[in-house]
């Protein structure tokens, strides 16, 4: 398995590590539910240099780009971020990235950890313009800072800027106590927090620099264990459990992010013909009705009918209930709630919900 540049701080840390997208990383330091509380209540620092970075420029970029992306990324201007999806020809869902503009004809995409190859073929497939496409990915690390805390623990480190005033989904290029730094307020949590992106051999250094302060603020390392668990409960999506190739982005929920209206992308055509026709089946939060944890796979009925499976689940540790996403009939109303979920062989009651939980 590959190892991010902070392994060895992890292993430092007597991390717990778990294999995800065919990297080795760590699922917790102390506890989930601790993990999860401090990013909730205080802050939380995570170490996502698994995830995979591009650098798209040059000539034909802007072309490139727009073909490949549902959302238009005619409304990016320099220092902004998009969120966006690659569909393929089907309208299938190839991969969920986001998209930042450093300037006119030049991008980073950033991309799943367990994609990075197969989103690289992708997009070199497609090139046709001469656009230089270089994976970045092993020279770049990623060091998120989630939580209420953030701001007021990254101010001192920056001295040129008041990192507030940094808007959701943008970001700068600036320095970290010295170290050069994008600095992106985006996250996964559903909280206030950055992004942030550095060299690979700077990766350690921003570590240490961040971290004392984090633990002085009553917070957390956090692991992918948590970061899960927060990204449930804020309603995000996860490329691999909640949608696929197989799966469009209005079976999911995403259908905001199909912006078709005076352009061209790949899978326009049959997310078109997709949305006419209407889908077959939806996303829908739901919450348990007693002490199950539904997990991915488990059968969705409804008055003994099989409607569908559940997708993530999972304990939330905010709530103090067991939630989920479940990919079901369209045929069934919001107002139609009661469902059952059959765990180990058992059905359990459940309801649904709107998201996000929190």
């Amino acid at each position: 398995m590959k190892r991010t540049p902070l392994y060895q701080v992890h292993e430092s840390l007597n991390a717990k590590f778990t294999e995800f997208g065919g990297w080795e990383m760590p699922l917790q330091y102390s506890s989930i539910v601790k993990e999860h509380l401090s990013v909730r209540t205080n802050v939380g620092l995570f170490d996502l240099s698994h995830m995979g970075e591009f650098d798209v420029s040059g000539p034909g970029v802007n072309e490139l780009v727009q073909k490949l992306s549902t959302n238009d990324i005619g409304r990016l201007t320099d220092g902004r971020v998009l969120y966006t999806l690659f569909c393929n020809e089907t309208g299938g869902i190839v991969d969920d990235l986001l998209i930042y503009r450093r300037a006119d004809d030049h991008y980073m995409l950033v991309v799943n950890a367990a994609n990075i190859d197969k989103d690289l073929t992708w997009v070199e497939t497609h090139n046709n313009a001469g656009t230089k496409v270089k994976d970045v990915s092993e020279n770049t690390a990623l060091i998120a800072l989630q939580g209420p805390k953030s701001i007021e623990i990254l101010n001192p480190f920056v001295p040129k800027r008041d990192v507030s005033e940094i808007s959701f989904f943008r970001f700068v290029v600036d320095e970290i106590a010295g170290i050069p730094t994008t600095i992106s307020r985006t996250g996964y949590t559903g909280e206030i927090g950055f992004e942030l992106y550095v060299d690979a051999s700077d990766a350690e250094n921003l570590w240490n620099v961040l971290y004392p302060a984090v633990i002085e603020a009553d917070g957390q390392p956090v692991g992918l264990g948590a970061r899960d668990t927060l990204r449930l409960e804020a309603g995000l999506r996860l490329y691999g459990m909640d949608m696929d190739d197989d799966t469009n982005p209005f079976e999911v929920g995403l259908g905001k992010f199909v912006k078709s209206k005076g352009r061209q992308f790949i899978g326009k055509g049959a997310l078109l013909a997709a949305k006419k026709k209407g889908i077959v089946k939806q996303m829908v939060g739901f919450q348990m009705l007693d002490r199950a944890v539904a997990r991915a796979g488990y059968a969705v009925y409804q008055q003994g009918e099989h409607i569908g499976s559940v997708t993530s689940g999972a304990p939330s540790p905010s709530l103090k209930c067991n939630i989920g996403f479940a990919s079901i009939s369209s045929k069934i109303t919001l107002e139609d709630e009661g469902i059952d979920i059959e765990v180990r062989g058992r059905l359990h009651s459940a309801k649904i919900v709107n998201l996000p939980f929190i």
